[in-house]
């Protein structure tokens, strides 16, 4: 499972879905991230609202597999929907 994230520095959802994605990777074999911070990169909300095919008011913007998730909140809920950690790491 690969989950890619586009963020940016000073976002602390970005932030938050960074560190899920970490602990993500720490207690599962079949999952890896890729962050992408879009300044650093060029990215422009535009070029996201082309892949994505809807506007882009915020950051992060999660893909998981390729398919859009949408942002830190979804990306919680799609963890917690999945049973994707352990009952003892969810709410740290």
């Amino acid at each position: 499972m690969l989950t890619v994230i586009f963020g940016r520095s000073a976002c602390p959802f970005c932030v938050r879905a960074k560190e899920l994605a970490e602990k993500l990777s720490a207690t599962r074999s079949d999952f890896s991230y890729r962050y992408i911070d879009i300044h650093e990169e060029g990215i422009t909300k535009a070029d996201m609202e082309k892949t994505i095919g809807k506007p882009v008011e915020t950051v992060p913007q999660i893909f998981v597999d390729q398919t859009h998730i949408g942002g830190f909140t979804e990306f919680d809920q799609y963890v917690s929907d999945n049973a994707l950690l352990p009952e003892s790491t969810v709410s740290q």
